[in-house]
């Protein structure tokens, strides 16, 4: 059963389908996922007993939900190549597409609404850090930590655990541009006025955060703690 003493993560590593419950309820299972959910809930101003409720009630009617692939179980490499092959690709592929969405509108609407300033200035942060990041993952970080776990004359400990701490800092920065993103985009809601491409451009950026929680969520909670003894 998933208690409101349950962290975050721990529920999501425990029954996966957590995570499109806490999405939709824009509570964080990745970087602030080590609290307990009575903690996260109260803070968005929801009844932690209604959260767990229903995400027992979901894993009770339909357990097969929860199943998936059992990361925890996988090897670093495994898991890595994982990574790589579902979000690194995402990145490389979405990312541009969505810039292009991003500069469109800010050019077409930014004289009148300012909000989309900041939107596409923040974009541009994020973009810059996520093409960086994956780069350096696979480049530096991810051989560093394939190393350490299968062969323990390879890398030390301690320097494994630094690569790890680096990659968690630059995870922390992520998230915060995307808490930034959902605040100016308001909840990533267009206005009724709003076109197409608008759209879009909303829908594609809550995507991205999405898509983000789930890489963080792997690394910083499934990968990472491997390193943390």
């Amino acid at each position: 059963m998933i208690t409101q003493e349950m962290t975050v993560r721990d529920a999501v590593l425990q029954y996966p389908a957590a995570s499109d419950v806490f999405k939709r309820l824009k509570i964080d299972f990745c970087c602030g996922g080590n609290r307990p959910i009575q903690e996260a809930a109260e803070e968005r101003g929801l009844d932690a007993a209604a959260v767990v409720e229903q995400l027992n009630t979901m894993k009770q009617a339909a357990p097969s939900l929860g199943i998936g692939m059992d990361w925890q179980y996988m090897s670093s490499r495994a898991l890595i190549e994982y990574i790589v092959k579902k979000h690194h690709q995402y990145l490389r592929v979405q990312l541009p597409q969505i810039a292009a969405n991003v500069e469109r509108v800010y050019h077409v609407h930014g004289g009148d609404q300012p909000h989309l300033v900041q939107m596409a200035e923040l974009f541009r942060q994020l973009r810059a850090e996520l093409e960086a990041h994956i780069a350096k993952e696979e480049e530096t970080s991810f051989p560093s930590i394939i190393r350490a776990e299968e062969d323990a004359n390879a890398v030390s400990h301690a320097d494994a655990r630094a690569v790890v701490a680096e990659l968690e800092g630059e995870h922390d920065g992520a998230g915060n541009l995307l808490k930034q993103l959902r605040l100016v985009t308001n909840d990533f809601t267009p206005p009724e006025h709003a076109c197409t491409t608008y759209r879009i451009t909303y829908a594609r950026l809550e995507e991205l955060e999405g898509m983000t929680f789930e890489h963080v969520h792997l690394e910083n909670n499934v990968l990472f703690p491997r390193f943390d003894l």
